[in-house]
């Protein structure tokens, strides 16, 4: 997720096993069958329903009721000029912009970021700016910084007063808490030290979200799963978050990021304990270009936009295939060296998937990782399908 954290977020769907292989086999080819009638998008085939066709979704064929949902992205403000640019491509759609991340240190004071002239662009519009808080450090995140915090009283006051009176001076008005691996043994560890954050936090006005790896059922257990007990952070919390992305990831085999099977069953799960309306759904804003054929350990695959996917498939005159099992576009080539390829991205179709997941949950919204990847027709669904609540 060109960025290590995504890798990281990625591995913890991996080492859970929530992952599943597709169907496809690595070295099938997309036929060189485009017609010669002019098109200003690939071509594009149903696979695995026949009788399903793929129809072309345009704003102004689309008769859907809107329904007010809450929008979240995130942004990882590395560079001034291009972190502005990210926020003025998508500020308007977004209830939240979340900034990636205040990391936390061992003796609960903050690593900053630079996060000024992005959120200064985020004030000038109706969007509330979001501080997010992490165990990131060092290339990784840390359970060993999470248990000190959960367990040393005086950097946990430390760490309550630096979050407080940053998101004051900076003016954040909303808080989300992502601590990742953390030791499955601290998990009521971890639960105390919500019970002692959000509501000092909530007592300043602010709203507060924590992050959830995505589970699909209390049982799951491991690094990444087992410290997140859903049901506590669904009571405790204003909303929470799942990270129902990553099943394809760079370093693994290739599949869709975030099959809609696989999403759905963390879902269902997360709203058998959680009220619906907290729950914030998380889509992807991006895919993979594997090289084949896959071996783990193989150099890993490169991070692609939607419409970098989706200019490349016009380059290589590619077929883009539809996976009706993952909901989710993928199409295959060769590059100059002669080297296969098979990416798997995002499309219309794949985000309108999603977005019907949200209205048959009645969901409170949708989370976006991760902002600067160019996906337009998502935004427009976005608007035409639903009503964002702006604070």
């Amino acid at each position: 997720m060109k960025k290590i954290v995504a890798l990281l977020a990625a591995f913890t769907i991996v080492l859970s096993g929530c992952g599943n292989s597709n169907n496809m086999k690595e070295s099938e080819a997309a036929p060189k069958n485009m017609s010669n009638e002019t098109r200003n998008s690939p071509r594009l085939e149903q696979i695995n329903s026949p009788q399903k066709k793929q129809v072309d979704i345009s704003k102004a064929e689309t008769n859907h009721g809107k329904t007010k949902i809450e929008t979240l992205g995130f942004l990882e403000p590395i560079e001034a000029k291009q972190s502005i640019k990210d926020v003025q491509e998508s500020v308007n759609d977004l209830t939240y912009v979340a900034f990636f991340s205040y990391q936390v240190n061992k003796d609960g004071s903050l690593k900053p970021i630079k996060d000024y002239a992005a959120l200064q662009e985020v004030k000038k519009s109706k969007a509330m700016p979001m501080m997010v808080l992490t165990n990131f450090i060092d290339g990784n995140f840390s359970p060993e910084i999470a248990h000190n915090i959960f367990t040393d009283k005086t950097a946990s006051k430390t760490l309550i007063g630096s979050v407080i009176s940053t998101m004051k001076q900076k003016g954040y008005k909303a808080l989300n808490i992502d601590f990742e691996h953390i030791k499955e043994k601290d998990r009521e560890l971890y639960n105390g030290f919500l019970e002692t954050i959000i509501p000092q936090v909530q007592k300043e006005g602010f709203k507060v979200s924590t992050a959830l790896a995505p589970k699909t059922s209390d049982e799951q257990k491991g690094p990444w799963h087992g410290a997140h007990d859903y049901k506590r952070h669904g009571e405790l919390a204003d909303f929470v978050v799942l990270m129902t992305y990553e099943w394809g990831w760079s370093g693994g085999p290739p599949m869709a990021v975030a099959p809609v099977k696989q999403v759905e069953k963390v879902v269902k799960y997360a709203t058998s304990v959680i009220p619906p309306e907290k729950i914030v759904m998380g889509a992807p804003l991006y895919g993979y270009d594997w090289t084949l054929p896959y071996k783990k350990g193989n150099k890993f695959a490169k991070r692609v936009a939607p419409a970098e996917a989706h200019d490349l498939a016009l380059k290589e005159d590619a077929t883009v295939k539809y996976d009706n099992e993952s909901q989710a576009p993928f199409f295959n080539y060769k590059d100059d060296n002669g080297k296969e390829h098979v990416v798997w991205f995002e499309n219309e179709q794949s985000a309108e998937a999603k977005n019907q997941l949200v209205k048959k949950y009645k969901l409170r919204g949708l989370g976006y990782w991760v902002l600067g990847e160019p996906f337009p027709e998502n935004w427009t669904l976005l608007r035409d399908q639903f009503e964002i609540v702006h604070k």
